[in-house]
């Protein structure tokens, strides 16, 4: 599924995107609240490093849930604008977590619409309750479609931004500023405090530079210096993604040293913060080696998930970069074959591919 050139192609890309973020996700989750004593003691001095040391099933969370409604809100936008309707996005966006809330057995009441069952309703996987953010169910039971200038949960700056916003990222044909906007308004229906929302635009506009083609420290790079420039921008969140890029050309640091430095995960700059960092702590050296990609990302999601924090909402941003970065290429076979509901994820992917680029 890549170009002649050797460049992912744009579908590949989306796939790897979805994939690797609930990869990174499902063995986050088998650690999420452990504290790192506790993880070597189960896995081991390094940690929890592959999917074989798992007893039992393994399972996604709700990030990848709520990254997968993502996805559907903006499938849903694109198809009424693809027939030449105009669609408030963010209002698609906000129905489609309407439908996620449902799936929890949560009510939004009477004040809130009742959106029309999709595709994405009726797969049971998504119906599990995966202990879902406490803002992002709290601010979509008042039932009010929060925004920028109006936001719900004012105070809330937890990640339940940045784990489901890879999908901003992934829509070509746009500016990276209506990237921005798009990711950072959706935040709003969640989310108040201005480092939740900016974190998460900023992580969609990395993951569209990265599906532009740029190189990963490049992209980094760009996207902290506009972290920096954003007007009103909550300093907690360059001061992270600064402290990111310095501590990645240390390489890899113990995890007591990373939580020290970038925190445990549980706010919106701190897990890009986390995920970013062990995307770029973990390249290899040799670039042309054949098994570069796959290496990587076994790497960078070990290294984002140990330590005593949200590990699945931090294995989901790295293994959102690496997959919009490398396309499937990156993904290991034998993690994909103990992944939990692979056709909904591949599903959903299929949707976001052919209302972007035509693609059956």
């Amino acid at each position: 599924m890549s170009s002649d050139t050797g460049v992912p192609a744009l579908k590949s890309r989306i796939h790897g995107c979805l994939l690797g973020g609930a990869l990174g996700d499902s063995l986050g989750y088998e650690v999420e609240f452990d504290p790192i004593a506790d993880i070597r003691r189960r896995f081991g001095p390094d940690g929890l490093r592959d999917f074989a040391a798992v007893s039992g099933s393994t399972h996604i969370s709700d990030d990848t849930q709520m990254t997968l409604y993502t996805v559907d809100g903006l499938v849903e936008a694109l198809e009424w604008a693809n027939s030449g309707v105009g669609a408030d996005v963010n209002a698609c966006l906000w129905l489609a977590y309407l439908r996620w809330l449902a799936t929890q057995g949560e009510d939004a009441g009477p004040a809130a619409p009742a959106p029309q069952a999709r595709w994405i309703d009726g797969q049971a996987v998504l119906h599990q309750r995966r202990h879902p953010g406490r803002a992002c169910i709290s601010g979509l039971v008042t039932g009010e479609m929060g925004t920028s200038f109006r936001p719900v949960n004012p105070d809330s700056k937890g990640c339940g931004t940045v784990m489901r916003s890879a999908p901003f990222g992934l829509v070509p044909h746009v500016t990276h500023d209506a990237v921005y906007k798009l990711s950072a308004d959706a935040a709003s229906l969640t989310h108040g405090h201005p480092s939740a929302r900016q974190s998460a635009g900023v992580f969609s506009l990395l993951i569209h530079r990265l599906i532009s083609g740029e190189a990963l420290h490049d992209a980094a790079a760009a996207v902290t210096a506009h972290a920096a420039a954003i007007t009103g921008v909550a300093p907690e969140l360059p001061q992270r993604l600064e402290v990111a890029l310095r501590l990645a050309a240390k390489g890899i640091v113990p995890p007591e040293e990373l939580m020290a430095e970038l925190g445990e995960g549980w706010v919106a700059e701190e897990a890009l913060a986390i995920g970013l960092y062990a995307v770029l702590a973990t390249r290899p050296a040799d670039d042309a080696a054949a098994d570069t990609p796959v290496r990587h990302f076994r790497d960078a999601v070990a290294l984002a998930v140990n330590h005593s924090g949200d590990s699945d909402s931090t294995g989901s941003v790295a293994g959102n970069i690496l997959g919009a970065y490398y396309g499937e290429a990156c993904l290991p076979e034998e993690w994909l074959d103990v992944l939990e509901a692979p056709e909904v994820i591949r599903g959903m992917a299929d949707l976001l591919v052919k209302v972007t680029t035509g693609e059956g």
